[in-house]
């Protein structure tokens, strides 16, 4: 009992001397602000005070992070706390210009010191213990205020990465403004009460972040007082030795560069799943409130989801590519994600019903929310056969949700793009167009590329009616189905740039909702008409000549001839004038049709007769009797 009025009384000690410490940093914030408009004031420029206030207030941020991520070093800092006290009361009896050296030359220093101190002394184990909510009110606005100004004051270290930095900030400012409607009673802690402590751990990861990275400046900072002693030790060093230094440093500066990006990526694959759950939660159990501070964080919460889903999908993606193996629901999970990343990259706002935009994210929202658990799941239990059976399952009903969504995009959310009309095959090389279209289809269906993952399908279904559709034209005479054969190559034409657009992202997610199924449509009604005027008709392909007269095994000599006027004038003109190179036509179709009828038909014409020798080099397709 005893004990624990001992460790409540530590704590208060200890939080009054974070409350102390704070109310003496203001002090001086408000002293140099007061002192810098002092004319007489002549030992520091305005940069250098600037420069000072802004090291001052991050630094009391960064010491409020120790009280609540320091474990045994309490003390210590409760401690640290109280002589900065006494340093900061016995400032303000001096003049305002020994102040500032004092300042700039002793109290700065010495909390960069304990700073690093506490840094040293702290793993940064994550707790366990439950924070108080004006605990965890304290620690979210502490750690507010170092993410606003570790830009400023890590800067070399930060620009690289500050897409995904600014990208934390507005992850970590949207649930703290969630946990702050929750204080002020616009949301019920019953709601959110199973989230509360993701927010927490979510603050404590966050905080670990702003350390580290202090921890890298305070490394630098000793590293060039290293530098300094040794230039000043010798200065007589070689050029090229020099040389050879900045090169090293620069390789240091990027390896720092890179790992501090590396910290970063990993931190928002922690705390936007948070994020995506505060989300569910609105879309949800919040979704009926009447509170004009909820429905405002609602709308700004969805406003800013596209960048942050879009991210994450993006991070999600090259983390199952690093951990995760192959896998039948890894595969679909690439799915889902390439369908996903086409949405957000692409969204064509001029073409959704704005009124349903944001149900519409939401609902994104939740898609992502679940991808996002199915790949912990993968990547928790790729050894357990039995949770990997109810991953495969759980990954199957996610790929039918993406399906329903497709549906819902094409026929409640967007609006049908105006410009969807055929496109015109603009080339002039038919044959050699579809044959370089067929082969980029093949290579597509062989890649591994994620973004032709989620197409191969309809890639594959393109190809098969296509070369289909060849097959009954082949080196075919154009001019017999010359306006069948434009139609075939507008259609190919339109469903290769509805692929290439959807690869490319450009416009993207109008092409797989609309224009490349439509394409797909038109394929198959060119394909049906094909069948019917050529497939059910005699079909003529040249082929080269087997160098060998074809013998003639049956006659039919005096048989009556009707119909196929047009193709029999055709094969005589090219038979009797035609290029050298082409000394055999072959007439091929369905059986029944009359191919060795007109083949005959052919052979008695008196032009060719007299064209060619007796020898004939003209015969019937097959060696079985004329059909009657």
């Amino acid at each position: 009992m005893g004990r624990g009025k001992e460790n409540e009384g530590e704590t208060q000690k200890i939080l009054l001397s974070s409350v102390v410490l704070r109310e003496d940093i203001v002090n001086l914030l408000d002293f140099i602000e007061r002192l810098k408009n002092e004319e007489d004031q002549i030992v520091l420029d305005t940069d250098q005070i600037e420069n000072l206030k802004l090291e001052l207030t991050f630094l009391s941020a960064c010491l409020q992070l120790c009280y609540y991520n320091s474990d045994g070093s309490k003390a210590e800092m409760s401690c640290i706390s109280y002589e900065i006290h006494d340093l900061v009361q016995s400032l303000f009896h001096q003049s305002g210009d020994d102040m500032l050296v004092k300042l700039k030359d002793h109290v700065v220093p010495c909390l960069l010191e304990n700073i690093k101190t506490s840094i040293t002394s702290d793993h940064h184990s994550e707790s366990s213990a439950t924070m108080t909510e004006d605990q965890l009110v304290e620690l979210l606005d502490a750690l507010l205020v170092n993410l606003h100004y570790l830009p400023k004051v890590r800067a070399a270290l930060l620009w690289p990465s500050m897409t995904q930095y600014e990208l934390l900030q507005n992850v970590f400012g949207n649930l703290r403004d969630f946990h702050g409607l929750k204080v002020n009673g616009c949301i019920e802690h019953k709601a959110i009460e199973y989230v509360l402590p993701q927010i927490q751990l979510m603050a404590e990861r966050v905080g670990h972040f702003c350390f580290a990275l202090l921890s890298y400046q305070l490394k630098t900072d000793e590293k060039d007082e290293d530098e300094t002693v040794e230039e000043d030790e010798d200065e007589t060093d070689e050029e090229d030795e020099d040389e050879t230094a900045e090169e090293d440093e620069d390789e240091t500066d990027e390896k720092d560069e890179d790992q501090v990006n590396s910290m970063l990526v990993r931190l928002l694959l922690k705390i936007i799943p948070v994020s995506l759950e505060v989300m569910q939660i609105c879309s949800t159990m919040l979704e009926a409130s009447k509170s004009a501070e909820l429905g405002c964080f609602i709308k700004k919460l969805l406003e800013a989801s596209p960048d942050i889903f879009r991210e994450h999908l993006i991070h999600l993606q090259q983390h199952m590519v690093n951990a995760i193996p192959c896998s039948t629901s890894a595969s679909s999970i690439h799915v889902m994600i390439e369908f996903l990343l086409l949405f957000l990259t692409d969204m064509p706002q001029d073409f959704i019903h704005y009124e349903k935009l944001f149900v519409l994210l939401a609902r994104v929202g939740a898609l992502i929310r679940e991808v996002s658990i199915l790949i912990r799941n993968l990547e928790e239990n790729s050894t357990d056969e039995e949770n990997m059976n109810k991953i495969s399952c759980a990954s199957r009903d996610l790929l039918e949700n993406i399906e329903l969504l497709k549906e819902d995009l094409k026929n409640v959310f967007l609006k049908v793009p105006a410009d969807s009309s055929q496109l015109c095959f603009p080339m002039s090389d038919g044959p050699l167009f579809m044959t370089l279209l067929l082969r980029n289809l093949n290579d597509l269906l062989n890649s591994n590329a994620y973004s032709v993952a989620l197409i191969k399908e309809e890639i594959g279904w393109v190809k098969e009616d296509l070369e289909h559709i060849r097959s009954f034209f082949g080196n075919v005479e154009q001019e017999l189905y010359k306006d069948l054969w434009t139609r075939v190559l507008d259609v190919a034409y339109e469903a290769e740039h509805a692929i290439n657009s959807i690869l490319a992202r450009d416009r993207g997610l109008l092409q797989l909702i609309f224009l490349l199924p439509d394409a797909i449509e038109k394929i198959k009604l060119v394909k049906k008409e094909v069948q019917e005027k050529i497939y059910k008709n005699t079909s003529i392909i040249f082929v080269d000549s087997p160098n060998k007269p074809v013998i003639n095994k049956s006659s039919i000599a005096g048989k009556i001839i009707v119909g196929f006027e047009e193709e029999t004038e055709w094969i005589i003109r090219k038979l009797t004038s035609g290029p050298a190179e082409v000394d055999v036509i072959s007439i091929i179709g369905m059986p029944g049709l009359g191919k060795t009828t007109l083949a005959y038909k052919v052979y008695n014409e008196k032009s060719v007769v007299g064209h060619f020798c007796h020898d004939p080099s003209l015969g019937p397709s097959r060696d079985e009797h004329p059909e009657p």
